[in-house]
């Protein structure tokens, strides 16, 4: 699951589309220069101060506060929607930052034209707008305290906070239909676009391959020689800098006293202070059957749905059984599969039709046919979990690892230290063979090299390229246990011998003809076919097989050319049987002829006529709001109105498991 019964995924993209993220803020933020140029404050909690030009905003007034909090959360968010690293974060973070002190900026705006929304154009909105089919289900609203439930629920903040933002969002759709109003596109602009947008073509193609070239690239040793040589910058230091290494590793087995012992009491503490990492949440085991029913069905279509479910449950209760039944009928991609199995669900972490009858039935039962905003559904209850603490009896065998290596970890460290404080003071020699252990001396390695003997060396290479040679010895962890180090020679980083670099020089002599003689065999081609007027003959004077392409449109993927909105998307412009000019792919070249042409119909054009219409006008919307953002946002920074704070704290770390 639950791909399609977790709280529903449209209300977090209407929450960053509609409210927190202001898509078109997002869009100008790359294109305004300056930011953060101007750094006022030194305040830790603060992010910037907005206030409007001039005298009065100088002074405060009009003057409002982006807080650090609000970034952060506004970043992390966008950080775990988008799914990237965790290590972007700080980019995130001034990302979301200029998103907040552009919104700011615009309300400033909105505000001075009078376009703020009232109490009852934020009713008209919540009854209307995106959000009507959560909290007006039919028309009928859900009642305050499911309302507050819903706003704590998705976007974590109180109910006055939410309607402000509402409001806010209001504002903002104002000033941009504002200043956008006046936009238009012509119909033959219209007809163009789709008639370009809609067109398909077959063709011919013949591929010059930049891999097949390299390998037909065989230069002397005299041409090889002289590259090396008028290319001395390059490999001046293409022999990376090396270090040699003595080091004494050790696990847990060297430590004096061996293994640490956990007793019944150890465990005990743990568990006392650990008691909410053993709670069990109140879980249900679920199978089901959903017959979906899009948005803004008619009654005839929401109907048809529901009386193919209760077929199923008929069929069930007369000993079909469940899972077949849910492979074969259910709408639910994510479960289908499964027979409906969707796995051990936590309390609300469905819809709530679906939440309430799940956890009301008991083990074996199966639901009556309800209804959701994705349809018709038919439940199996498979199993059920009361919330409750595990007893320390069911986890001690997950206790006692953990303490063990918590406790080893901390033996070897100890030991480490005192391995290192002794080879300070005596040598790591001595200090080895006090302990009964053996010192090994590495040949020269590189940083991103390996040593052998030690499960894990990159920490050790991390530090080792970090001091200087003959520095204090010290300890690192190699993953199974630590090391006590020290370098003892380094050898900088030095151009190589030609002969000893001759396979890596010849491989950058190829890449370096490569594109040149790529050209010279696409042009060659392409005047070949156009002189024969057959690009079939012409290819197979160059030994180049001919491939031909399916009936495909500007978003299709063809074998060995890739996307068709690159540069082969010239096949669009092109007239049946004419040979196309040479296409330089980067990887690979190619000329084709066109074989077959279809642009779409006055029927079709008529059809999709309006909706391309506004495509374009929303296009044409977005690049001058866009440029009205960057605009005023620059007619700020120029007038001081925006202050950044010198110290901004540290990113937050995401909460595990996000």
């Amino acid at each position: 699951m639950i791909r399609i019964l977790q709280q529903d995924n449209r209300i977090t993209k209407i929450l960053f589309a509609v409210i927190i993220g202001f898509a078109i803020i997002t869009m100008v933020i790359t294109l305004v220069p300056g930011v953060f140029d101007n750094s006022a404050t030194n305040d830790p909690n603060t992010f910037a101060t907005v206030h409007e030009p001039g005298i009065l905003g100088r002074f405060g007034w009009n003057s409002s506060t982006i807080k650090m909090t609000e970034v952060n959360q506004l970043a992390t968010r966008q950080l775990q929607q988008q799914r990237l690293p965790e290590f972007l974060m700080p980019y995130m973070t001034q990302r979301a930052g200029q998103v907040l002190v552009q919104r700011q900026i615009l309300k400033n705006e909105a505000d001075r034209l009078s376009l703020q929304a009232t109490d009852e154009d934020l009713r008209r909105e919540l009854e209307t707008g995106p959000f009507a089919q959560y909290l007006f289900p039919g028309g009928k609203y859900i009642g305050d305290d499911a309302y507050m439930n819903f706003v704590q629920n998705f976007f974590q903040v109180s109910r006055s906070d939410f309607e402000s933002q509402v409001k806010s969002d209001m504002e903002l759709q104002r000033l941009q239909a504002l200043i956008t109003g006046g936009v238009s596109v012509s119909d033959q602009a219209v007809r163009e676009a789709y008639r370009t947008r809609g067109t398909k073509v077959k063709f011919d193609y013949a591929v010059i391959s930049a891999d097949d070239l390299r390998k037909t690239i065989n230069p002397s040793d005299v041409d090889l020689e002289k590259f090396f040589k008028d290319n001395q910058a390059r490999y001046a230091t293409a022999i990376p800098e090396s270090r040699k290494v003595q080091y004494v590793a050790f696990d847990a087995s060297n430590i004096p006293g061996g293994k640490p012992q956990i007793s019944d009491a150890d465990v005990q503490a743990y568990y006392n202070q650990h008691q909410s990492q053993y709670q069990v949440k109140e879980q249900v085991k679920v199978r089901h059957i959903l017959i979906a029913v899009p948005a803004g069905a008619d009654s005839k279509t929401d109907a048809a749905a529901k009386a193919k479910a209760e077929d199923l449950l008929k069929q069930i209760r007369n000993g079909g059984n469940f899972a077949d039944l849910a492979s074969k009928n259910s709408d639910d991609p994510g479960s289908k599969a499964q027979g409906g199995e969707l796995g051990w669900l936590d309390r609300g972490r469905t819809v709530p039709e679906f939440d309430k009858v799940a956890f009301a039935l008991n083990p074996g039962q199966i639901s009556d046919v309800i209804k959701t905003q994705f349809g018709y559904h038919i439940l199996q209850v498979e199993d059920k979990k009361t919330a409750h603490l595990r007893p320390l009896s069911e986890v001690k065998s997950e206790i006692v690892p953990i303490l063990e290596q918590q406790r080893t970890g901390a033996a070897e460290q100890t030991y480490a230290s005192q391995l290192a404080a002794d080879a300070k003071k005596n040598g790591l020699d001595k200090a080895a063979q006090a302990r009964g252990l053996h010192v090994v001396n590495t040949d020269y390695v590189a940083k991103d090299g390996v040593i052998p003997g030690l499960s894990d060396s990159s920490a050790l290479l991390t530090q080792a390229f970090s001091v200087v040679k003959g520095a204090d010895p010290a300890s690192v962890s190699t993953g199974d246990g630590f090391a006590v180090f020290q370098v003892t020679d380094i050898k900088p980083a030095h151009a190589p011998d030609f002969a000893q670099y001759k396979s890596h020089i010849l491989d950058d002599y190829r890449e370096q003809q490569v594109p040149l003689l790529l050209n010279t065999q696409l042009k060659k081609l392409d005047d070949r076919a156009k002189v024969l007027n057959d690009l079939k003959k012409a290819a197979a004077e160059m030994n180049l097989p001919i491939k031909t392409s399916d009936l495909v449109a500007k978003d299709a993927q063809v074998p060995e050319i890739g996307s068709m909105g690159g540069p082969a998307s010239v096949a669009f412009t092109l007239n049946k049987g004419t040979i196309s000019d040479p296409i330089n792919l980067g990887r690979a070249g190619v000329v084709l002829t066109v074989t077959d042409k279809q642009e779409p119909t006055a029927d079709e054009i008529a059809k999709n006529f309006d909706q391309t219409k506004e495509q374009l006008l929303n296009r044409q919307r977005d690049e001058i709001f866009s440029v009205y953002v960057g605009n005023l946002t620059k007619k700020y920074e120029d007038a001081g109105a925006i202050r950044y704070s010198k110290r901004q704290p540290a990113s937050p770390t995401l909460p595990a498991g996000n």
